[in-house]
């Protein structure tokens, strides 16, 4: 797809809020995908509701000079102008019946709306790269986008109105014209100096929100850390609550600062703009007053028209600063549909090739590098080795030594930036994805903690299986979490965390043995293990790790620990450094090279003496 036009979000020109309009038929495809029905029954009730100004106002002249023609002959029958209130009624009633339908449509829609591209967004996120979700600028076009998924809905309700207005004028306009086209002229003239201020004051109020999105989400941000059961530990041990709400103060200072002073200068303007319009609009009615005096118009005729030039007024102002509003709400959907021009670079192949069923010749890294998006040190380099089927091999190295990073381009979060990561003698790309990772296990250091039941928070292993309750089970058992789930109230049904009613918290050591459960809720052929056991002693890692080794046996494993007792259950080690291959060998043999792998285990060793 093409990349949408860049805008100069602090000068919008007329025609860059035209081009902008460009953006209203994918919109209105997305609020018909929303709800065809609610849609299409929007558009008539807006079009009924479009003929009623014109009705009211005529029925009410004919009211008016029947008035006049009773009080000047008595003889006239009365029968005629209650028939015309009968019918002036219907029409009020029949006018609030569908603003009121209209209105209820438009909030149905707006929920529906909201849904429908919350879930576009969602799945659209779902396909893009793990190395997206980590730049800022990424972030901050994901950030807006969602921000478009609720009160966009507002834009069908203005382009509908519009549409609406318009066949309103085309009525009201008819008559002032066929009475005096000059009053058009003095129309205009007491509304497009409005038009001009507010379309100048909306640019400036764009271009200030579109400025202020990455402090915004640092805002967001700063109220949850000052504000939430995650954060309030380190809050109050550190004392950090008010250099929390400093920061917060002095952020929304800001904000409340820059929108006040573009508040005031609207305000103002404003004011100026309207006194403008008022005189125009007085000047066509002293007019129309001037002409009914001298008995060219009837008093009937003198109602019609004050009524339809300040309807009409009201109308056009109306459409010109919706035609603002419009084109704005039409340039923010920029930030909406540049989202899903945002493609992944990992490709997907086309002719995918089988996952071996068992593997045969196991993952080979042949000089593989990674670097990350706008960075120009490389996190992993020069990786050459072999993950022989059914070997279980330990990473070790220093925080930052590139471990995580390995595992992660092992199953196919990132790609190599150069060489290839092959799976029996064919390249990993050349696997589906979704096949690839369901044939590897992953439980990494930093693991989410769900917010779900306790069955749910295994499940989300092989969320295919989250009504299997003997799998949920047995996963539980082999990770030694069915002892904890046998002491909660509810067991496997009981709810985790403190958001939720009746929600349990549960220790650090408690939610490692439940993340551990999920790496054994489907039959992977290559389990990783990267340092979920931190958070438990070393007597209980050692025995996690052992039934790790038992319920593995034949598979593959990669254990990433800081613990050199457990790297040493494995049958080879890594040692990286500096995101570089410096040894590899057996627990005996790298002691005995007398390397960095040594020194780094004597170390530790050191410390339990």
């Amino acid at each position: 797809m093409a990349k949408r036009n860049t805008i100069d979000n602090s000068k919008l020109t007329f025609k860059q809020r035209l081009s902008a309009l460009s953006n209203l038929p994918h919109f209105f495809k997305l609020v018909w995908q929303s709800s065809p029905g609610k849609t299409t029954l929007s558009f008539i009730l807006r079009l009924l509701r479009s003929a009623m100004p014109v009705a009211l106002l005529y029925v009410g002249k004919l009211i008016v000079d029947q008035v006049v023609l009773i009080r000047n002959a008595s003889h006239t029958d009365p029968h005629y102008l209650w028939k015309l209130v009968a019918i002036e009624f219907a029409l009020a009633i029949l006018t609030d019946g569908l603003n009121r339908m209209i209105n209820l449509l438009d909030s149905l829609l707006g929920d529906l709306f909201s849904n429908y591209t919350s879930m576009r967004i969602m799945r659209h996120a779902a396909t893009l790269d793990l190395d997206q979700f980590e730049d800022s600028v990424f972030y901050d076009k994901l950030e807006r986008a969602r921000q478009q998924t609720v009160g966009r809905t507002i834009l069908l309700s203005q382009v509908m109105s519009q549409v609406q207005d318009m066949i309103s004028m085309a009525f009201l306009l008819a008559g002032l014209l066929t009475f005096n086209p000059w009053l058009i002229l003095l129309l205009l003239i007491s509304i497009v100096p409005s038009f001009l201020g507010e379309s100048y004051f909306n640019n400036q109020n764009y271009a200030l929100t579109r400025s202020q999105t990455p402090e915004r989400r640092e805002l967001d941000y700063t109220r949850y850390l000052g504000a939430s059961d995650e954060t309030a530990k380190e809050i109050k041990i550190f004392n950090l609550a008010k250099f929390v709400i400093n920061r917060f103060k002095t952020l929304s200072d800001k904000f409340y600062n820059d929108n006040r002073k573009l508040a005031v200068k609207r305000s103002a303007w404003g004011t100026f703009f309207s006194v403008l319009g008022s005189m125009g609009y007085y000047a066509a009615y002293i007019f129309i007053v001037f002409q009914t005096i001298h008995g060219k118009i009837s008093v009937g005729g003198l109602a019609f028209l004050s009524g339809s030039f300040m309807q009409l007024r009201a109308l056009m102002e109306g459409m010109l600063s919706r035609f603002t509003t419009v084109s704005q709400g039409a340039i923010y959907l920029n930030d909406f549909l540049e989202f899903f021009e945002i493609k992944p670079k990992i490709r997907v192949a086309e002719k995918p090739l089988p996952f071996p069923n068992p593997i045969k010749q196991g993952f080979t890294f042949e000089n593989v590098g990674f670097r990350y998006r706008n960075s120009e040190n490389w996190a992993n380099r020069h990786l050459s080795f072999t993950l022989h089927p059914g070997e279980k091999l330990a990473l070790v190295g220093e925080n930052g030594a590139g471990k995580t990073t390995l595992v992660k381009l092992l199953a196919r979060l990132y790609d190599p930036t150069e060489g290839c990561i092959l799976l029996d003698g064919a390249d990993i790309r050349d696997y589906a994805i979704e096949d690839l990772r369901f044939h590897i296990g992953v439980i990494f250091q930093d693991y989410l903690r769900y917010q779900m039941t306790f069955s749910q928070n295994i499940a989300v292993g092989n969320i295919g299986e989250v009504e299997n309750t003997d799998l949920i089970k047995k996963a539980a058992r082999e990770s030694l979490a069915d002892i904890l789930a046998e002491k909660l109230p509810h067991k496997y049904e009981q709810w985790l965390g403190r958001r939720f009613n009746d929600g349990i918290e549960l220790s650090g050591g408690e939610w490692q043995k439940v993340a551990l459960a999920r790496a054994y809720m489907k039959d992977a052929q290559l389990l990783i293990l990267d340092e979920p056991t931190a958070a438990l002693d070393a007597r209980a890692e050692y025995e996690v790790f052992q039934r790790f080794a038992q319920m593995t046996e034949g598979k593959s494993a990669v254990l990433i620990s800081h613990r050199f007792s457990t790297a040493r259950l494995a049958d080879r080690i890594i040692v990286l450094e500096k995101g570089e291959l410096l040894e590899i060998g057996t627990h005996t043999e790298l002691l005995a090279k007398e390397g960095r792998y040594a020194e780094l285990f004597h170390l530790q060793a050191m410390g339990y003496q």
